[in-house]
C-alpha cells in the first residue's frame, strides 16, 4: 500500500505539469496559425475557426496519449505494480514500443519542412491544420489499431486513406467532383491490376519487376499487331498468352536456378522491352512508339468518356471491382488461397503436405505476366497510342501499393484487399499532390517517405526461405 501510495503522490504534480505543459502548446501552436492566418489575410472568421479546431486538435491528442506517455516517462514505469526504472532505461523503453509511430511521425514532419522550405507559400494555416490533422490520424490509427490483431494493417491503411480524402476534400477543390472521383477510380483501376500478380508473387515470397516492362511490349505490340491486319480481339489474346508465358519464363528460371527472382525478373524485363522495340521498329525510324487506329471497345473500356450499360462509367472500373471481389474470396475460401498462404508462410511444412512449390511458384508469376499483359492492352484504349515507357511508373507503385497495403514482402501474410487498400492511398495520394501543384519527383519524394514506416511495421521476420 505504501509504494501505491508513493506513486499515487508522484503522479499528482506531475498529472498537473502535464496538463499545464498540453495548454502551453494548445496556445502556443493556435497562436502561430492565429498570427499567420491574419499575416496573409485570409478572412477573420476562417481564421478564428481553424485556430479553434488546431486548438482542440493539439489538447485531445495531448491528453490522450502524449500527457500518459510523458507521465510514463517521467515515472519510470508503466503500471503501479512494477519495479520503478531508471530515466534513460524508461526512454528507452518508450522508443522501443512506439519506435514506427515516431519514426513515422518524423517523416512526417521532415517532408513538411522540406516541403516548406522548397515551395514558397507553402507554410499556410490550411497547411499546418492539414499537417496536424495527418499527424493526429496517424497515432489514432496505431494506437487503436492494436485491438484489430488479424488485420491491423488494414485498419491502418483505412485511416490513412479517410485522412488524405478529408485533407484532400478541405485543400483542392472540385476534389470531390464526379470527373474527378471517376479519373481516380479509372488509374486505381490499372493500377490495381498491375498489382494483382504482384500481389500473388509476394505472397510466395518473391518480387515481380518485369511487370512494367511487360505493360510497355504489351501496349506497343498490341497497336503493331493491328496495325499489321490481325483482328484486335484476337490481337489481344497473342498478346495475353505471350505474357502469360513471359510470367512463366520468370517463375521457372527463378524457381530452377533458385536465384534472385528480383535480378532474373528485372532482367528479363529488359529483354522483352529490347526486343519489342526491335521487332515493332522494322520499316520505321520511330522505335519505342508505334502509332494507328485503337478499336472503339478497346477505348470504350478504358478511356474517360467509356460507359458501361448506358452508365456514364468506364467498363474497367467493374473489371476491378469484379477482379478484386472474386481474388480476394478465391483467396479467402478456396484451397489455392489457403495452399498458397501455406507456402508463403512456411516452405518445409507446405512441402511435408504434397504441397507443389514449383506449381504454385511458376503459376504466380504466369498470372503477373498475363494481368500485367492485360493491363497494358487496356492502357492502350485509355491513351489511342502505342508507347514502350507507358509502364515505368508501375515499377515503383506496384511495390508501393503492395506494401502500404500491409502485404509481406517476405511471404504467407496479407491479400489483394490489402493491396486495393495500398492502391487507393497511392492514389489518393497522387490526386492531392498533383492538386497543390507538386512535379512528379517531389511525388516520388513522399511516396518514399510513406514506405519507409511500413516496412519497418512489416519486415521483422526472417526471410522467407529461413523458415522452418
Amino acid at each position: 500500500m505504501s509504494a501505491n501510495h508513493e506513486t499515487t503522490a508522484m503522479m499528482t504534480p506531475i498529472a498537473k505539469a502535464a496538463k499545464w505543459i498540453g495548454l502551453f502548446l494548445g496556445v502556443l501552436i493556435s497562436g502561430l496559425g492565429l498570427i499567420l492566418g491574419f499575416w496573409q489575410n485570409i478572412p477573420a472568421q476562417q481564421v478564428i475557426f481553424l485556430t479553434a479546431a488546431t486548438f482542440a486538435l493539439v489538447i485531445w491528442v495531448w491528453n490522450s496519449y502524449l500527457n500518459r506517455w510523458l507521465i510514463e516517462l517521467s515515472l519510470g514505469q508503466t503500471g503501479e505494480d512494477r519495479e520503478p526504472q531508471s530515466s534513460r532505461a524508461a526512454l528507452h523503453g518508450f522508443v522501443m514500443r512506439n519506435s514506427a509511430l515516431l519514426i513515422s511521425l518524423a517523416l512526417l514532419l521532415l517532408g513538411f519542412l522540406i516541403l516548406a522550405a522548397a515551395i514558397d507559400g507553402f507554410l499556410t494555416l490550411v497547411n499546418i491544420i492539414v499537417g496536424l490533422i495527418l499527424a493526429a490520424l496517424l497515432i489514432l490509427a496505431v494506437k487503436v489499431s492494436k485491438f484489430f490483431v488479424d488485420n491491423r494493417s488494414a485498419f491502418i491503411g483505412l485511416m490513412v486513406l479517410i485522412g488524405l480524402f478529408i485533407v484532400a476534400s478541405m485543400k483542392i477543390n472540385g476534389f470531390l467532383s464526379l470527373t474527378n472521383i471517376k479519373s481516380m477510380l479509372v488509374f486505381a483501376s490499372f493500377l490495381g491490376l498491375a498489382c494483382l500478380g504482384q500481389t500473388l508473387v509476394a505472397l510466395l515470397g518473391g518480387l515481380d519487376l518485369s511487370i512494367p516492362f511487360i505493360i510497355g511490349s504489351a501496349n506497343v505490340g498490341l497497336l503493331y499487331l493491328i496495325g499489321l491486319g490481325v483482328p484486335p480481339w484476337l490481337a489481344v489474346i497473342i498478346v495475353l498468352l505471350l505474357g502469360v508465358g513471359i510470367g512463366l519464363i520468370n517463375g521457372y528460371l527463378s524457381f530452377r536456378l533458385q536465384g534472385s527472382a528480383l535480378i532474373l525478373t528485372l532482367g528479363v524485363g529488359f529483354a522483352v522491352s529490347g526486343i519489342t522495340q526491335i521487332l515493332t521498329s522494322i520499316g520505321t525510324e520511330y522505335a519505342g512508339n508505334v502509332f494507328g487506329t485503337v478499336p472503339y471497345w478497346l477505348k470504350n473500356l478504358a478511356s474517360m468518356n467509356g460507359n458501361t450499360f448506358g452508365l456514364d462509367v468506364p467498363p474497367v472500373i467493374f473489371i476491378w471491382i469484379i477482379v478484386a471481389g472474386l481474388l480476394i474470396y478465391g483467396l479467402k475460401n478456396s484451397v489455392y488461397g489457403r495452399n498458397l498462404y501455406a507456402l508463403g508462410g512456411n516452405r518445409t511444412s507446405a512441402q511435408r503436405l504434397s504441397i507443389s512449390e514449383r506449381r504454385y511458384w511458376v503459376g504466380a508469376y504466369g498470372v503477373s505476366g498475363g494481368v500485367a499483359a492485360l493491363t497494358g492492352a487496356l492502357l492502350l484504349g485509355w491513351s489511342g497510342g502505342g508507347f514502350i515507357g507507358v509502364g515505368q511508373p508501375y515499377l515503383f507503385m506496384t511495390l508501393a501499393a503492395v506494401v502500404i497495403g500491409g502485404t509481406s514482402l517476405l511471404g504467407g501474410y496479407g491479400g489483394y484487399g490489402f493491396t486495393v487498400i495500398g492502391v487507393l492511398v497511392l492514389q489518393v495520394l497522387t490526386s492531392f499532390l498533383v492538386g497543390i501543384g507538386l512535379r512528379f519527383e517531389w511525388q516520388q519524394f513522399i511516396f518514399g517517405l510513406l514506405i519507409v514506416p511500413m516496412v519497418a511495421l512489416y519486415a521483422r521476420s526472417p526471410h522467407i526461405r529461413t523458415q522452418i
